[in-house]
């Protein structure tokens, strides 16, 4: 695993099939890791990626529009998604604003 970007207590991980997510997602990192994650995605490349979210044990919002906006990332560059994994808080929070299914079933999806 290797570190891409860290602060605040939160820190960006590319692991051998995507990137992972540690720490509290909170307003003031989460427009720097949306942005670390875009970047690499779109100088990377990769045919197929996952995202692991599995460590944000607090559920935001903003943690749901990071992982929004490297999907969206994904689709312009023509990344097909994988899997996306979320702690159990964040999936509650993900089920109350009806995104379960888009993060369920990735690929089916666009995200515009």
């Amino acid at each position: 695993m290797t570190a891409i970007f860290s602060d605040r207590g939160v820190s960006l991980h590319q692991q051998a099939d995507g990137l992972s997510v540690q720490g509290d997602v909170d307003i003031a990192s989460a427009a720097a890791l949306a942005a670390e994650g875009s970047r690499w995605l779109a100088d990377q490349r990769p045919e197929t990626v996952a995202f692991d979210f599995s460590k944000v044990a607090t559920p935001r919002n903003v943690a749901l529009s990071v992982l929004l906006q490297w999907m969206r990332t994904c689709h312009q560059h023509r990344i097909r998604v994988t899997s996306i994994v979320l702690s159990a808080p964040l999936q509650r929070l993900a089920e109350l604003a009806e995104l379960d299914a888009l993060i369920q079933a990735p690929d089916e999806q666009p995200v515009g």
